[in-house]
């Protein structure tokens, strides 16, 4: 079964690029309502994790009577939950608008993608934020998915994307947030991993990657999202961090990287290393998914 599950994994991934803007695809949009619906109070929040990953436990049990019922199921669900064609496309928005000077539409689209505060940011803040955002978008709804995905399958999947959910819903939970923190916290090191090992298909630094990522996390508040922006920041020799405008109020959060200010140019070239690591993690988790199985096969 290890292999019908990469296969559905790939497939689904196929299917998300070929699709195209999953904001537009009716299972996505009724999945993310459905969990915005019944997330939205604190209380049925970890509730709806748990009912995502029984969903999951149920259709991976009944695709297990075959492989090609496996590799359905595990397909559908991976094209369901992943974002890599939705973030490439509004991050190719994103650069178009800043290159044009059209900051209204751009603090628009990085409004969907991050809750930061976009109010008053010119074109340097916002070409720092998209780069952050992508960076931090390609680790939690692409790197993620599928990597749980193919240590766990359809439960994998879907619990992984949920909970990522619920944490831009309910800002603040503390149960939530320590679960998304433990989710994230091997894919976010695959991620910049991956970033380190992709850099140089854009262009970029690898070695200026992994010394960002190694270098300037250290004083990051969060565990998991700095190490990803970091490496972004280091493989396209950019600076990003800083000063961050939230909801809640202003977070001062380390400089990432070295070397000069991020614009437009930078973004599409961000957008291309997103590209890159999310195919990367495509073969990982492949790799991933049959040893697994093997493992299983022989305890």
């Amino acid at each position: 079964m290890s292999a019908a599950r990469a296969i559905g994994l790939i497939l689904g991934l196929a299917a998300d690029g070929a699709l195209g803007d999953p904001r537009r695809r009716p299972p996505v949009t009724a999945f993310r309502q459905v969990v915005a619906t019944t997330g939205s109070r604190r209380a049925t929040g970890l509730g709806i994790a748990g009912a995502a990953v029984a969903a999951g436990v149920l259709v991976e049990r009944t695709g297990r009577r075959s492989p090609v019922l496996q590799a359905t199921a595990t397909a559908v669900a991976t094209w369901a939950v992943v974002g890599a064609a939705g973030l490439a496309t509004q991050g190719t928005e994103l650069a178009r608008d800043l290159e044009e000077g059209r900051l209204e539409p751009a603090r628009d689209t990085l409004s969907e993608l991050d809750p930061r505060v976009t109010d008053g940011l010119g074109t340097i803040g916002l070409s720092r934020a998209s780069v952050e955002t992508l960076a931090e978008n390609t680790s939690e709804v692409v790197v993620t998915p599928l990597l749980w995905g193919a240590v766990a399958g359809v439960p994998g999947l879907l619990a992984a994307r949920t909970i990522g959910l619920l944490r831009r819903l309910l800002p603040g939970h503390w149960a939530i947030d320590r679960l998304d923190e433990l989710v994230h916290l091997l894919p976010t090191r695959v991620a910049a991993a991956l970033t380190v090992v992709g850099a140089p298909v854009v262009g970029g630094s690898a070695g200026g990657a992994w010394r960002a990522w190694r270098r300037d996390t250290i004083a990051h508040p969060s565990p998991n999202a700095g190490r990803v922006e970091a490496a972004f920041a280091g493989a396209l020799e950019i600076r990003v961090g800083g000063r961050t405008e939230y909801p809640q109020g202003v977070v001062e959060l380390p400089v990432l990287g070295v070397g000069r200010n991020p614009d437009a140019g930078h973004v599409t070239r961000a957008v291309e290393l997103s590209r890159v690591v999310g195919w990367l993690a495509a073969g990982t988790s492949v790799v991933v998914a049959v040893l697994t199985g093997l493992r299983r096969r022989n305890p």
